[in-house]
Parts: structure tokens; C-alpha cells; sequence
């Protein structure tokens, strides 16, 4: 499928590992040229996406919750892409946190502020040139944003706020620019959590995955990737405002 990416300028934020890996290279796969924001430089990265195309990949080091550091990012961004964002990913998380039914004051500023107050950021920045180039917005959430799947409490809560907040902006920048959400269910990731977890207790998953999951495997990411591309093209046109769970029928709630 053609998705007529090729030359768009695309934002990825969160881009070095997993989800966030697999959709910049979807994109440079696509020819669109990618402007990577992650708060570390990972060099084995840097020379893998080089390898695919070191004309069309640009690399920023910012922690997008500090807005003002964003903010000095955004100009050598414009810069490098000619004054024009056609896409923006925001694909900033961490599930990290208590099970106690509410937790302590330190992990909701923690968890809001790199869960929610990350993707106000890139919206609050981005968003007037999206406006301009009559572009998407895509927030990566989660399952756990949906229904109960025993995540932290904190978590849950932001990301739920965050696809209420890609609703409100659907209606809000249309008709410019299409905001929409993808929420994963659980994504296999080397090194990542899931990772750690099969290596810890192989039986302990899997019967997990027997029983929650109806598809009985882990996500890819490549999975997640493929939607987002198809999303943020005009292939999805007529798409906005719409949270798509990718999960493999975890999910029980409509």
C-alpha cells in the first residue's frame, strides 16, 4: 500500500527504542524525513536508522516535559524541515509506579508529568504549525487509559486523560489538523519490561496471554507502527477523534 508519505516531515518524540524505534522506521521506510526528539542520543541507534537513510533523520536531545526546552528545540526543527510539520507522534510513557489503590503525591507528579504533561508540551508547541500544514497529531496511550488491567493507578489516569484530551483536540484544531489515539495492549519489546518478565517466570506468562489475551501472543511493534503510518496518511482522511486499541482482544469493553 502506497501511503504517500515521502518527503512529509515527521516529529517523533520518544523515538529510540520499541514502539517509538519501530515507528521512525516505518516512516523513513516510507521516505518521509524524520525528526527524532528522545532525551538521550543512543549511538547504536543513530548508526542503525543512518544505515536506512542518514539524509532524511534528524536527532534532538530533549526531555519534553521541560516546555522551554522543547520550545529551543522547535526552532532547529523548523529549520531543518524547511518551516513545515506535516506529522506529530507523541509516544512519550512509563507504566512504572504502585499497586496501591492511590500512591503517594511523588509518583502522580511523576507519572502526569511524563504521561500527560509531555503530550500537552508537543501539542502547545507544535501544534500552530500542524494548523498551518494541515496535518496529524497521534498520541500513543494505552489499554490501561481504557479499562481496568491492573497498571498503576497514576498511569491509568493519565494516559485515560490523554485520549480524552485527543478528543477535545479533534474537535477543537479540525478541520486543519486529524488527532487521533492508539492505545497498545501488551507489546513485546527486547530488553523491556515483557522481556523481563518471560525471562523471570516463562509458564507465568504465558498462561497470562491464554487467558486475557484471545489472540494469545504479545503485540510487535512493527504492529503498532503499520497503524500509525496508515493514520497519519491520507489514506485516513476522514479519520479524527478516534482512540484505535491494537491488543490482541484483551480488551472486553466496547
Amino acid at each position: 500500500m502506497n501511503l504517500c508519505l515521502t518527503n512529509l516531515n515527521v516529529i517523533v518524540v520518544g523515538g529510540t527504542n520499541g514502539i517509538g524505534l519501530a515507528i521512525v522506521k516505518g516512516f523513513l521506510c516510507e521516505g518521509a524525513i524524520v525528526h527524532l526528539i528522545s532525551r538521550s542520543r543512543k549511538e547504536n541507534v543513530v548508526r542503525e536508522l543512518e544505515n536506512i537513510t542518514k539524509s532524511s533523520v534528524f536527532f534532538y536531545n530533549c526531555d519534553v516535559t521541560d516546555e522551554q526546552a522543547l520550545l529551543h528545540i522547535c526552532h532547529a526543527i523548523m529549520e531543518n524541515a524547511g518551516q513545515k510539520i506535516d506529522i506529530v507522534i507523541s509516544n512519550v510513557g512509563n507504566g512504572s509506579g504502585s499497586q496501591l489503590a492511590v500512591g503517594e503525591a511523588n509518583e502522580w507528579t511523576d507519572s502526569w508529568n511524563i504521561n500527560f504533561n509531555s503530550a500537552l508540551n508537543v501539542t502547545r508547541i507544535f501544534s500552530p504549525e500542524l494548523i498551518k500544514a494541515k496535518g496529524s497529531l497521534i498520541f500513543i496511550s494505552s489499554i490501561a487509559g481504557m479499562e481496568f488491567v491492573g497498571a498503576p493507578t497514576s498511569y491509568s489516569t493519565a494516559k485515560s486523560a490523554l485520549i480524552s484530551f485527543a478528543k477535545s483536540l479533534s474537535h477543537r484544531l479540525a478541520p486543519e489538523v486529524r488527532v487521533n489515539v492508539v492505545s497498545p495492549g501488551n507489546i513485546w519489546i527486547e530488553g523491556g519490561t515483557w522481556d523481563r518478565k518471560v525471562q523471570e517466570n516463562t509458564e507465568k506468562v504465558k498462561n497470562m496471554l491464554n487467558e486475557n489475551v484471545p489472540l494469545k501472543r504479545f503485540g510487535q511493534p512493527n504492529e503498532i507502527s503499520d497503524l500509525v503510518l496508515f493514520l497519519s496518511s491520507e489514506r485516513a482522511a476522514f479519520i479524527t477523534g478516534g482512540c484505535f486499541v491494537i491488543d490482541g482482544g484483551q480488551t472486553i469493553s466496547f
